[in-house]
């Protein structure tokens, strides 16, 4: 008897529901993998067993996906003295900045106090 090919076998594990998920799986992954430019993993477990009284075999799936994941966004603050959280350094002096007018200018943009 020839060898059946294990792509075959596969298609029959779960009556093809294995399949259809792995080719969802790896389609999220290569997406990922293109938009991160990190690599992602699908490890695919077969466990085989033979059922004691019968000439039948049970296989049992695990499917484990890694997909990459992007960095998340993050965040400078600075810490006060009372251990508050602020978006500006509080030891660093402010500039007295201010609106200069310039004769002939038409887009005169006034700054925040």
């Amino acid at each position: 008897m020839a060898q059946t090919p294990f792509d075959e076998t596969l298609r029959k594990i779960r009556r093809g529901v294995l399949i259809n998920e792995l080719t969802e799986q790896l389609q999220d992954i290569v997406k990922a993998v293109e938009d991160t430019g990190k690599s992602g993993e699908i490890v695919i477990k077969l466990t085989i067993k033979k059922f004691s009284r019968m000439n039948a075999i049970d296989i049992t799936d695990k499917v484990t996906v890694k997909v990459p994941q992007d960095q998340p966004e993050s965040t400078m603050l600075f810490a006060t003295a009372e251990g508050n959280l602020v978006t500006e350094d509080p030891r660093q002096q402010k500039l007295p900045l201010s609106a200069v007018s310039i004769p002939g200018s038409a887009d005169v943009i006034a700054l925040k106090k």
